[in-house]
């Protein structure tokens, strides 16, 4: 099975310094779903680790975040995209608990429910500490430039082997284009 593990805020839709708190706010970044739908058809598994610390600061609930979800699904198969599962941390930082990138608790879960190594597994995340949980899971990270993806690349310390990308459609043209190279090598 192949898999992918995507951020989502930054990454898939537009990020906001004040969090994305309803369906409203939720607007897809060009690219972003037609690319998860070239995944699909590829044959990837395409799974969201995503930090929702605006759970737990009360700035929106479960059911306005199953409320955004729904809109991404929504929005993604009417292009012919398909999100295998979200999992997300609802704890805030100050909780200290092992689900928040960049603790890989969440990756841990991810690996455990689809009972895969994620050895290899890329991970696409516009933080640090997306790449960071990713990392230690054994995944091989990928940068994009869009939401807080530019200033994460300047402030550097980036996990070895970062590639970096403008966007996660331009990623996924690239780790396509190279799977499918890497396929038709003969031995």
């Amino acid at each position: 099975m192949k898999m992918i593990i995507l951020d989502r805020d930054g990454v898939i839709n537009h990020d906001s310094p004040a969090f994305i708190k309803s369906p409203a706010e939720w607007v897809p970044i060009p690219g972003s779903l037609e690319a998860i739908a070239r995944l699909n058809q590829a044959g990837y598994r395409v799974v969201v680790a995503s930090n929702q610390s605006g759970i737990a600061r009360e700035l929106f609930d479960m059911q306005m975040l199953n409320a955004i979800h729904h809109k991404m699904h929504t929005h993604a198969q009417q292009l012919g995209a398909d999100v295998d599962a979200i999992f997300f941390c609802p704890h805030a930082a100050v909780d200290n608990c092992d689900c928040r990138k960049p603790k890989a608790g969440m990756f841990e879960e991810i690996a455990k429910r689809f009972k895969v190594s994620l050895k290899g597994v890329p991970t696409v995340g516009d933080s640090l500490r997306d790449l960071q949980a990713g990392y230690i899971s054994g995944c091989m990270p990928y940068l994009v430039l869009t939401g807080k993806g530019q200033k994460t690349h300047e402030t550097g310390g980036l996990p070895p082997g970062t590639q970096v990308f403008p966007d996660l459609a331009t990623m996924v043209n690239v780790l396509l284009k190279t799977a499918g190279a890497a396929a038709h090598i003969p031995i």
